[in-house]
């Protein structure tokens, strides 16, 4: 899958896929990249991931948590295309408005075509505000 590498703003240096609609432009946006300690993800918290409670809607983390089994698993996928076949999750904390979420985790397992991925969003202070693990199939990218 093509990704994008942003020029400018918070994310700059940072890695999205633009072309995935729902995570980018409705639901993100969401990045990653590799630093010294390996892949991870992040996203700056905005008025529309928020319900009602005060706190980060928890369909937006698990859509995040999803974003970021395929930035942790990237490697994994060989530049393939994938989609979620089992994904779990256990909200641990709220995370606020303003706030950088983070995710970083592991792939268990690379396999020919599942990937076993796992990792916890974290809040700026380093609190897990969510854990989660998933299986990604590799597929053809369609047509």
């Amino acid at each position: 899958m093509a990704t994008t590498i942003e020029t400018s703003g918070e994310f700059a240096g940072w890695t999205t896929w633009k072309e995935e609609p729902f995570e980018h432009d409705t639901a993100g946006p969401f990045y990653f990249k590799v630093d010294e300690k390996g892949p991870v993800a992040a996203f700056r918290v905005t008025r529309k991931h928020m319900n009602a409670g005060g706190v980060v809607h928890g369909g937006c983390l698990m859509t995040f948590a999803d974003f970021a089994l395929f930035a942790l698993g990237h490697d994994a996928m060989e530049g393939s295309y994938g989609v979620t076949v089992a994904f779990t999750a256990e909200f641990i904390d709220g995370a606020l408005e303003g706030e950088l979420l983070t995710a970083r985790g592991d792939t268990l397992r690379k396999g020919g075509s599942l990937s076993f991925v796992r990792g916890i969003i974290h809040g700026e202070d380093g609190r897990p505000v969510l854990n989660f693990s998933g299986t990604i199939k590799k597929l053809r990218k369609p047509a």
